[in-house]
């Protein structure tokens, strides 16, 4: 890191701290996917249970002590019970629970690739370069059907997901350290 980088950072140049922790954390949370993804996934999945748990007693607190009508503080209520029983149940069986996160959320992919897909053929009329929108549509609606009749391949998602954020916040921790060199010129990183 160049000594005017490092004394940015040191300075506490925004631009350049937001990209430092977002390439780090990005870096960090990709390499840990790479090398234990079981592990990491469920992690998510335990972050995502307490968020649930977290949420729902927050519904439950507004439905109680907000100043809402009777059918509005009801709701709340019910609303927060459900995300406190499924944030427990989550817990209880963690294992089985981020299993069914992967299968949720690769069938999920599938349909909206597939979708992505059939959206990008109705632009095709009006495309200035025709094959490769062709090419992108008939690639998404492919994987999304792919991906809708095997969704256990969104453990490839997973593995993808992993080396994305490490290359993403490789690039970004980059941009932290040569942002604003160009500045004299008219450009930056």
């Amino acid at each position: 890191m160049s000594t005017t980088a490092a004394r940015d950072l040191s300075r506490g140049n925004p631009i350049r701290v937001g990209f430092a922790i977002s390439g780090a954390v990005s870096a960090i949370i990709g390499i840990l996917i790479l090398v234990w993804p079981g592990h990491t996934a469920v992690v998510v999945t335990a972050v995502i249970a307490a968020w649930a748990i977290i949420g729902g007693l927050v519904y439950i607190a507004l439905g109680i002590f907000a100043h809402l009508g009777g059918w509005s503080r009801i709701g709340h209520i019910i609303l927060g019970a459900f995300f406190v029983i499924g944030g427990i149940l989550a817990f209880t069986r963690l294992g089985a629970t981020t299993a069914a996160l992967f299968l949720f959320v690769g069938i999920l992919v599938g349909i909206l690739w597939i979708v992505e897909g059939v959206a990008a053929l109705g632009t095709l009329g009006g495309a200035r370069f025709k094959v490769p929108t062709l090419i992108f549509a008939l690639l998404s609606i492919i994987a999304g059907i792919v991906l809708l009749f095997s969704p256990l391949y969104s453990v490839v998602l997973w593995l993808w997901l992993g080396v994305a954020l490490l290359v993403l916040g490789i690039v970004q921790l980059f941009r932290a350290i040569t942002w604003g060199r160009g500045a004299a010129r008219g450009t930056d990183a």
